[in-house]
C-alpha cells in the first residue's frame, strides 16, 4: 500500500541494561534502526534533511518502560506486523516494538499528547524503608496536601503533588512482591515524577530516601481524549487505527 505522508505510532520498551541509554542516544537508536529496517521514512527539506520523527515524554535514565511512543512520517509501507518485525530484527536486546498504528492527519504528535503515566515502584533488595511502609503509605495517599520543595537552576518553590497524583496503591507481583502502582500527570505543565513522590513519603516518616533504592518502571503512557472537565485517558496508540 502506497500514499504519501503517512504518519505513524510506534510503541516500544526498554529494559535491561538499555534503561541506561539517556534520550537523545535512544533518538540515534532508532534513526538508524529504521535505516537498516529500510523503513521509507519521510525526511525534512532544506540544508540538512532529518527524518520526520516525534517522541513522547522522555524516559529518565535507570528506568525501564512497557509503553513508549514515539511518531514517524513515512512515504510508503507494508503491513504493520511486517514494520514490527524488521524493526525488531535490528534491535538489541532491551528495546522491542510491540505496536504500530496507523494516526489520523489531524492527530497531535506524540510529544502535544501525553497527558499522565502508570508506573510500578518496587525497591531494591536490601533498600527497603527501616519503616512500615505498606502501612503508612495508604495513610499518605489520603493526604489532601503533600508538599515538596522544588529546585530549579535558578530558585526554589512549593509544590503540591497530591492534584497530579490520580491513583496509588499496593498490589503484589507473581513473586508476592509489595509494587507500588501510580498513575500521575505526565504533561509538559503538570508532569509529576515517581521518585519526588516517593522522596516525600520517606520524609514524611523521617527517613532520607536513599540513592538507586527504586526500580522504577513506566508501565504506560497517555493521551485525554475526553476533556479538562471530564477527562478519559487512553494509551497513546488508542487514537490510532491498525493496518
Amino acid at each position: 500500500m502506497e500514499r504519501e505522508n503517512i504518519k505513524l505510532r510506534i510503541k516500544f520498551a526498554k529494559s535491561g541494561a538499555m534503561r541506561f541509554i539517556g534520550h537523545l542516544d535512544v533518538m540515534r537508536y532508532f534513526q538508524k534502526a529504521i535505516r537498516r529496517a529500510e523503513i521509507d521514512i519521510a525526511y525534512s527539506e532544506g540544508f540538512s534533511p532529518h527524518q520526520i520523527m516525534s517522541f513522547a515524554a522522555p524516559l529518565g535514565i535507570g528506568l525501564e518502560s512497557n509503553g513508549e511512543y514515539f511518531d514517524i512520517v513515512v512515504r510508503s509501507h507494508t503491513t504493520a506486523e511486517d514494520m514490527k518485525e524488521r524493526l525488531n530484527g535490528v534491535m538489541v536486546p532491551g528495546m522491542e516494538v510491540l505496536n504500530i498504528t496507523m494516526l489520523g492527519e489531524h492527530a497531535k504528535n506524540a510529544m502535544a499528547s501525553v497527558a499522565a503515566a502508570d508506573y510500578s515502584v518496587r525497591f531494591r533488595q536490601g533498600y527497603e524503608p527501616g519503616f512500615d511502609w505498606t502501612d503508612r503509605l495508604a495513610e499518605f495517599c489520603g493526604k489532601p496536601s503533600i508538599f515538596v520543595t522544588k529546585k530549579t537552576k535558578k530558585s526554589e518553590q512549593q509544590l503540591d503533588l497530591k492534584p497530579g497524583i490520580y491513583s496509588m496503591s499496593i498490589q503484589t507481583d507473581e513473586n508476592g512482591v509489595p509494587v507500588i502502582r501510580l498513575s500521575v500527570d505526565a504533561s509538559s505543565s503538570g508532569n509529576i515524577k515517581p521518585s519526588l513522590i516517593m522522596e516525600a513519603f520517606f520524609k514524611e516518616n523521617g527517613e532520607e530516601l536513599p540513592e538507586f533504592a527504586l526500580l522504577i518502571t513506566r508501565e504506560d503512557t497517555y493521551t485525554n481524549v475526553g476533556t479538562a472537565e471530564n477527562p478519559k485517558l487512553v494509551p497513546l496508540d488508542a487514537v490510532g487505527e491498525p493496518f
